[in-house]
């Protein structure tokens, strides 16, 4: 039966991908891959040897209504990204849309995503959080932040290491010093290391210790 497969795929150890990752991937008749140059390493590490076909933010609008056609006239298909699982700060929720639409089959796998592991090791309350992303750069930042001052949930936000120290600062404006944040960087990697302490405590670590890696940040609730 044609279906469009989700397929999580590691954050860095590569041995976190499934056993049925690796079934599905290989069964499928053709892959979607965020970097086919990124996705290519980790196919030849599993001997996956499926055909990838290039699917990213700067060209899933204009591909999805094709592929969805593609795949209810008999193609099964894989969707994965560079790291973790797609759709989540990441292309997929639009080719998601227009398969439900066309009442074509989808099945997410389980597997890795960055922010559960970061929101474990953090120590800060669990049970109910809120998944944030990806902050705005400029439009709507100061108004997202003035907004989640009043969060009460755990907050959940991913950062590149440049954008890192402004990010602290404004948690430091908007949620005082004293709030406490975690920040996870190399999940899984060699140099996995998770930095908590108040918003004060961990700006001041970063600003003596340039960060690196991709990053997750865990803050308090207020």
């Amino acid at each position: 039966m044609s279906k469009l497969y989700i397929v999580p795929t590691p954050i860095g150890n590569l041995k976190d991908m499934t056993f049925r990752a690796i079934e599905v991937l290989k069964e499928v008749d053709l892959i979607l891959a965020e970097d086919t140059r990124t996705s290519g390493k980790l196919l030849k590490h599993y001997h996956i040897e499926t055909p990838m076909l290039s699917h990213h933010m700067h060209n899933e609008h204009r591909m999805v209504q094709g592929l969805a056609q593609r795949i209810k006239a008999s193609e099964t298909m894989a969707l994965i990204s560079d790291a973790g699982t797609p759709a989540i700060s990441d292309p997929g929720f639009l080719l998601v849309r227009e398969c439900i639409s066309e009442a074509i089959e989808v099945e997410c796998l389980p597997g890795a995503t960055a922010f559960v592991p970061a929101l474990v090791n953090s120590g800060l309350p669990n049970d109910k959080f809120v998944f944030e992303g990806f902050l705005p750069v400029k439009k709507g930042r100061q108004t997202r932040l003035q907004l989640l001052a009043e969060e009460s949930r755990t907050m959940i936000f991913y950062e590149s290491p440049h954008k890192l120290l402004k990010t602290l600062q404004n948690f430091c404006e908007y949620f005082g010093e004293e709030r406490k944040v975690s920040v996870s960087r190399e999940l899984t990697k060699l140099h996995e290391e998770t930095i908590r302490g108040t918003a004060g405590e961990v700006l001041q670590h970063f600003e003596t210790k340039a960060p690196k890696g991709e990053l997750v940040l865990i803050v308090q609730g207020k």
